[in-house]
């Protein structure tokens, strides 16, 4: 299952695509609205939060809006709940 979070861990390693993960914490946001909030290339940041299934991205119209995906974090967070109790 480790080798299954590679590119969540990988995603989550850099400040700036944690930073979007806040930033949809709250409401999906166009990719306008998080590169008004960041200093590095979202769209790059963006790919890669998507590979390791992060974030969901929706068409409205002629925009696209990315949400969290929080299946995958879900599924981290009682992976490392289960090895946490192990060690007890």
């Amino acid at each position: 299952i480790c080798l299954a979070f590679a590119d969540t861990f990988k995603a989550l390693s850099d400040p700036a695509r944690r930073d979007i993960l806040e930033m949809l914490k709250n409401k999906p946001l166009s990719a306008g609205e998080i590169a008004k909030q960041l200093t590095s290339t979202v769209s790059y940041h963006l790919k890669v939060l998507k590979k390791a299934d992060l974030i969901r991205e929706n068409r409205k119209k002629n925009f696209i809006y990315y949400e969290l995906n929080l299946t995958v974090l879900e599924e981290l967070m009682m992976w490392l709940s289960d090895l946490k109790n192990k060690e007890n």
